[in-house]
């Protein structure tokens, strides 16, 4: 393996190393795991690093941060979001700070993202269903400082909004199916607390409906958009007399859950199911056979949202009306199919 070159003046030390990690993670010059990705990023945000280039600009623009308030670090949707943020913000001379949450319930995010606000925070990055929680309530009259929300279907009268028009892109994956022969295609559904996952369920729907084929709520099985969580509801959908020959799961994270009972069943991908996801996350190649997938880049999104909360604090325009963006998605057919 080609090893770059060592530091001057002998010995490495452990900021040597530490250095060349966040060199490779932000600039992504080398590849690197998701586990270490996402380990140096959450040490990034909670530290307030700031790169070099970011550091020169500091110098000549007045001083902004961007609050991100996250849940769950080892989610690759997470990952994705601090990657994008930290790089508007990096070349735009801002700071990203970020806070984790317990949980998604209002009594946890309300005071974070306050918190935020009083360490420094001119504007906050959040993803739903935070923002659903939010928006309207009391704790966002008394923030103070923008917010913008990625993956978010629906425009928010309180919040700017940057995702994809997720109710066209599930009906898309699932006329897709259709397409290929099935008329039992399984869909696991995330949190239905999430916008994103009612979304995601009304284009299922609006697919098979459009194709003449009922719905079978015995078809339909609610997860959490974790990987254990798609595991577990596979076995429902496996278990039925009449199953189905295509599972679509709202995410990618599920989805490879899915992939591992199948395979765990003595079950072969695609000849006797089919499996189709949602983001193109990393987990899309790295199961076998590779995951045919929506992909909504998340990184490009959190990107936007990080420019659009820098521009409101530099412009002035932080009670400016909400603005609603969508960023165009793809379907990736690949082996899974």
């Amino acid at each position: 393996m080609a090893r770059g070159p060592r530091p001057s003046g002998g010995a490495i030390t452990i900021r040597a190393v530490a250095e060349r990690a966040v060199s490779y993670v932000l600039n992504e010059s080398k590849p690197v795991r998701p586990t270490t990705r996402a380990a140096v990023l959450k040490a990034v945000t909670e530290l307030g690093y700031v790169p070099n280039a970011a550091a020169r600009a500091l110098a000549t623009a007045s001083s902004t941060r961007i609050g991100v308030l996250y849940f769950d670090t080892s989610h690759t949707f997470v990952s994705a979001m601090l990657a994008g943020a930290l790089s508007a913000a990096a070349r735009t001379g801002a700071q990203v700070i970020a806070k984790q949450c317990d949980s998604f319930a209002i009594e946890n995010t309300g005071p974070a993202l306050l918190a935020l606000v009083q360490e420094g925070a001119n504007g906050i990055l959040i993803y739903p269903p935070i923002s659903g929680i939010l928006s309207g309530t009391e704790t966002m009259a008394k923030l103070g400082a923008p917010v913008c929300v990625i993956a978010q279907g629906d425009a928010l009268p309180d919040m700017d909004t940057v995702g994809l028009d997720e109710v066209g892109a599930a009906r898309a994956m699932t006329e897709y199916l259709l397409q290929r022969g099935h008329r039992r295609i399984g869909f696991l559904t995330g949190d239905l607390e999430h916008a994103s996952a009612l979304k995601r369920l009304e284009g299922y729907k609006a697919a098979l409906q459009a194709g003449g084929i009922d719905i079978d709520p015995a078809l339909i099985v609610q997860a959490d958009y974790r990987f254990e969580g798609g595991a577990a509801v596979t076995h429902q959908l496996l278990d039925l007399a009449d199953r189905p020959t295509a599972i679509f799961a709202s995410n990618d994270d599920m989805a490879a859950g899915v992939s591992l009972v199948v395979h765990q069943r003595g079950l072969k991908v695609p000849q006797d199911i089919a499996i189709a996801g949602f983001d193109d996350s990393f987990f899309a190649t790295r199961i076998w056979p590779q995951l045919t997938t929506i992909r909504q880049d998340v990184a490009a999104m959190s990107e936007r949202a990080t420019q659009i909360l820098i521009a409101r604090h530099r412009e002035g325009r932080v009670h400016a009306p909400p603005r609603a963006e969508r960023l165009p998605f793809q379907l990736i057919e690949r082996q899974s199919t």
